[in-house]
């Protein structure tokens, strides 16, 4: 069924969006499949169970971390993770610097802005994103590195709330791009879109979609 359902997705996917397999609570049975079947970027939320899924599984899986990122728990993934993509203050991205320093690495990051109306998701607000990057303190760190921004749409079925969400995000990525990234080519990737909405995330220009449920079914 995995191998069916990925089918399904990829034929909705164009070639410059990146699909993030989203494995988190499921197997690495389930994770093989999907690996036998061609995906090596899997998205995981909690760091102990990334942690011991890359232990046992292919080192050439990508490993993005997709969850809300404890400052206590940034030194166990540093060494392997691709991508982190729920930065989401500069306390955070220095913690992260710190121990990506210690492990001899540049780790890509992407910055979380809160876009959704429920109050339980995390992130800047695109003020807040505009302030740190006006200080200069995020250029001094040499172990990360800034790929773009991440959002989630908040959960409903209006699909002009979700759009216009998805909007907001595109034009702020737009904004930072010109005025703190021009001439950077790294700062290119806009993670929105997951099972119920990545095809209006597509249209609204994302560049990495997060897919759980439509590849893996329910979560255990």
């Amino acid at each position: 069924m995995i191998v069916e359902n990925l089918h399904n997705i990829r034929a909705h996917i164009p070639g410059h969006v990146t699909l993030v397999c989203v494995s988190k609570f499921h197997s690495k049975d389930d994770i093989m499949e999907a690996y036998r079947s061609g995906e090596r970027i899997f998205g995981e939320s909690r760091v102990q169970e990334l942690c011991d899924k890359y232990a046992d599984l292919p080192k050439d899986i990508r490993w993005h971390f997709i969850g809300h990122l404890q400052t206590n728990k940034i030194k166990y993934i540093v060494p392997f993770v691709e991508l982190i993509h729920g930065v989401d203050s500069f306390k955070l991205l220095s913690a992260i610097d710190a121990a990506a320093t210690k492990a001899d690495r540049v780790v890509n990051c992407l910055l979380q802005m809160h876009i959704a109306r429920e109050e339980t998701k995390f992130g800047f607000s695109a003020e807040e994103l505009d302030e740190m990057l006006q200080q200069d303190d995020w250029k001094s760190l040499r172990h990360v590195r800034i790929c773009g921004l991440m959002g989630m749409a908040t959960f409903t079925d209006d699909q002009n709330q979700i759009a216009q969400e998805f909007t907001l995000l595109k034009d702020t990525f737009d904004s930072l791009k010109q005025h703190y990234f021009p001439t950077d080519s790294m700062f290119k990737e806009l993670s929105m879109g997951m099972s119920e909405d990545y095809q209006i995330a597509i249209g609204h220009g994302s560049t990495m979609v997060r897919i759980g449920s439509s590849i893996f079914g329910a979560r255990v």
